[in-house]
């Protein structure tokens, strides 16, 4: 079937997401580099509100580079594109033309999943990024964990009529290049991968999937940017989750050594109580930004498109499961506070009894 499906033109977006701090001042950015220009604003399909925007503005750089070979014929532009968000992250976005049959692209999906040139090269860019603007970065440093989405954009098939995009001729063929899989799929697996959709016009369709999109629009910039988002929140997500479940192990090794110890000093317990609020602090902030950085309100179609994309990557339960482990550092937090009261009262408990040992004992010495 993939035979008798052909693209007439189209592009593939590879975007590679990164942390890279805890926070960016866009404002400084913009001194530091003189190509940093503002991520347009969301273009609305049909009449929308002006406030389904970022907030604020991501900063999007176009680096010149040398084309990507992808094999079987596939290269990249030369360019690339960095979008750097004020929460810390940074998704670099390369395209790559494609037409003609779909079996060579599934292949090509099947092995960008499998390789990590892509990430490799992403990464080299964002270290030169950084060298330039890591004074406007607090506490600079790119993590080891990434997000890789893939979004196959399409423009027309070859023979067929723009008002029925043909979908479920070609479902098996169309799920595995969303699933990066060369083997055939089970009709199981096929419904799952197509079952998430949104459309604004006759002419357009997105099918969203956890691995990869397709997207059939001849203008696809909005959907294109809300999809990067997600995929960007949901690196987040996952680092901010990393980074508590880490925490969460200091603590709970602290608070065990703190209660199996007979006698404590007051002030002792004083380093990790600021530790612990430093990670509440640090991790409700990121939590905030990140929620809070695109507004919902206002855009249907687009409100369905990441909708549909949070669903794919279960960003309701990562936040979930952020939200629990926040209560916890917040109640290893209490329990820590505790010790240290009760620390503080036992030693004021026991000056008492000197002094008045002391008041007994003078007396008859004299």
């Amino acid at each position: 079937m993939s035979a008798g499906l052909s693209i007439s033109k189209g592009t593939l977006h590879v975007i590679v997401a990164f942390d890279v701090g805890f926070a960016v001042d866009l404002t400084a950015c913009r001194r530091s580099i003189t190509d940093l220009t503002e991520l347009a604003a969301i273009r609305h399909k049909g009449a929308a509100p002006a406030y389904f925007q970022f907030d604020p503005l991501p900063l999007r750089v176009t680096q010149r580079i040398p084309r990507l070979d992808l094999g079987s014929g596939f290269a990249s532009t030369d360019e690339v594109e960095i979008v750097i968000y004020d929460f810390g992250g940074v998704s670099v976005i390369y395209d790559v033309p494609i037409q003609g049959a779909l079996e060579p692209l599934i292949e090509l999906s099947a092995r960008l999943t499998a390789s990590s040139s892509v990430r490799e090269d992403a990464r080299s860019r964002i270290e030169h990024l950084l060298a330039v603007i890591e004074p406007a970065v607090t506490r600079p440093n790119i993590e080891a964990l990434t997000e890789e989405y893939y979004i196959f954009q399409v423009q027309g098939f070859e023979g067929q009529p723009a008002l029925d995009p043909p979908v479920s001729a070609h479902a098996g063929d169309l799920a595995r290049l969303l699933r990066a899989e060369t083997d055939p799929l089970s009709d199981q697996e096929v419904q799952d991968a197509l079952s998430s959709r949104a459309s604004f016009g006759r002419k357009d369709l997105a099918i969203i999937d956890w691995n990869a999109a397709l997207l059939i629009d001849s203008e696809p910039q909005d959907v294109i940017s809300v999809l990067e988002f997600a995929n960007l929140q949901l690196l987040e997500l996952r680092f901010l989750d990393s980074r508590l479940d880490a925490a969460l192990d200091r603590s709970y090794e602290r608070l065990a050594r703190d209660q199996s110890t007979r006698w404590r000093l007051p002030g002792g317990t004083q380093g990790d109580l600021r530790r612990v609020a430093q990670l509440q602090v640090d991790g409700a902030v990121l939590f905030e930004r990140i929620n809070n950085a695109l507004k919902l309100l206002g855009d249907q179609y687009l409100a369905r498109v990441y909708r549909s994309a949070s669903q794919r990557y279960r960003l309701s339960e990562w936040n979930s499961s952020i939200a629990r482990k926040l209560e916890t550092l917040e109640s290893i937090y209490e329990k820590l506070h505790d010790h240290a009261a009760e620390a503080r009262m036992e030693l004021l408990e026991w000056i008492i009894i000197i002094l008045i040992a002391i008041g007994l004992v003078v007396p008859l010495l004299g």
